[in-house]
């Protein structure tokens, strides 16, 4: 692939600030109309989609050069997307996709965080982007769990770098595998064999050893002949699905994410929440599951020849709008007791967590700074718990109320809905 593919897109780019905001159309109030962190933080263009694609632009005809300024710019970003979806409300042009190359790209230059590689060193020795703490599969000892490389399972459950090794998160891998469980599905656990899914290594922009995991993950899935992978973990979602299939990897592979299996489970009649849980909630959607999570779409044409950027056939472009978002919702509103009252920002418009991007471990301030706003915004909605579908947006989010003075609770919905069926 590489940053040159998409010199057009970068040249389409009119500085017109969409990429900062949600869409005028949908603005609710001049509170939370903002949708990107890194240029509410920071406050100047570079750090917006549109800055990245003028310097991936000016990268192309060599009028610019690295400097640590450079860097600030490039790798404060948590590689939401939300920039992209705003985008593309109106227009057709790619954003997220140059900017992830402009990351591949100084990668391949040399040009890297001391931070973000000693990440990926760790990667490469434990095959997880988080530290080991004890065995990958110690989370499932006592629940009897089937190996899916012995017992030939269809479905696999992948938990994931952080769920299986932080001790306090472990419990959303126990619950997901009691909820399967208690449904009758006939599943297994890679255990101490499962390795990271690459997302995080995508997202830094060490697209080598993404597509390593990639090919690790594929090669396991397809000699246990595995049919289906169910995850809780949002970032791995978006990899299984969305990722390997940019890359021809994903074959004929289905990926759920634990939100849509427990609703097909639930209208299959094989799940019925009947335990009250009296709580008003809110949810946040996570990036990876929501706007990023949305379908692959390949695309083989050519563009028309002329000034303007049209293409035959017409290019079709991942707006955001078809990521999953009921599922999450409809498994909330049939847990009995559960009130559910939304942010402003929702859906493909939803703020970032903060934990993406790797800016948690180079920026870990900009981090919190961006979960505090959520946090923010959440308070405002009168619930006394956000709600969400990734261990990696609980775990910042925890962190950030513990360092703050907000009395908000944070829980996975897999926590919620296992209380209504125990």
């Amino acid at each position: 692939m590489g940053l040159e593919q998409y010199q057009g897109d970068m040249n389409m780019c009119c500085r017109c600030s969409a990429c900062k905001w949600v869409p005028m159309q949908r603005v609710s109030g001049y509170q939370f109309a903002n949708v990107c962190p890194s240029i509410s933080r920071f406050n100047f263009h570079s750090y917006s989609g549109g800055g990245r694609m003028n310097i991936g632009a000016a990268m192309l005809r060599n009028e610019i050069s690295y400097t640590d300024r450079l860097q600030h710019i490039v790798y404060n970003c948590q590689m939401c997307g939300a920039c992209g979806v705003s985008c593309n409300y109106a227009m057709d042009m790619n954003v997220m996709e140059p900017i992830y190359e402009l990351r591949i790209k100084c990668v391949k230059d040399g040009k890297t965080l001391p931070a973000l590689d000693q990440t990926i060193e760790g990667l490469r020795k434990t095959g997880s982007i988080f530290p080991p703490n004890g065995k990958r599969g110690d989370w499932a000892q006592g629940l009897d769990l089937k190996d899916a490389a012995k017992d030939k399972v269809a479905v696999m459950l992948y938990v994931g770098d952080v769920t299986s090794y932080d001790p306090y998160l472990q419990k959303l891998a126990r619950a997901t595998a009691k909820i399967l469980q208690k449904a009758g599905v006939d599943f297994g656990i890679a255990g101490n064999a499962e390795v990271s899914s690459g997302d995080r290594a995508y997202q830094l922009g060490y697209e080598e050893d993404f597509l390593n995991q990639a090919r690790k993950n594929m090669d396991y899935i397809n000699r246990n002949g595995i049919k289906t992978v169910v995850t809780a973990d949002a970032e791995s979602y978006q990899a299984f699905k969305v990722l390997y299939d940019k890359y021809k990897l994903r074959g004929s592979l289905q990926v759920l994410h634990i939100t849509e299996y427990i609703r097909q489970l639930i209208q299959e009649g094989k799940l019925k929440p009947k335990n009250n849980v009296d709580m008003n909630v809110t949810y946040h959607d996570p990036c990876h599951l929501g706007r990023l999570g949305e379908p692959w779409v390949h695309w083989e044409g050519k563009k028309v020849p002329g000034d303007r950027f049209v293409f035959d056939p017409p290019k079709q472009y991942r707006r955001g709008s078809n990521g999953v978002y009921d599922a999450p919702r409809d498994v909330l509103n049939s847990i009995p007791g559960v009130k559910l009252t939304e942010m402003q920002r929702i859906k493909e418009y939803a703020w970032c967590c903060g934990s993406g991007g790797g800016v948690g471990r180079s920026n870990p301030e900009f981090a919190q700074w961006t979960a505090q706003e959520r946090i923010d915004e959440a308070e405002t909605t009168g619930a006394e718990a956000i709600v969400t579908a990734c261990p990696w947006c609980q775990k910042l989010f925890n962190k950030t109320i513990d360092d703050g003075n907000s009395r908000m609770k944070v829980f996975d919905i897999v926590e919620l809905f296992e209380q209504s069926i125990e």
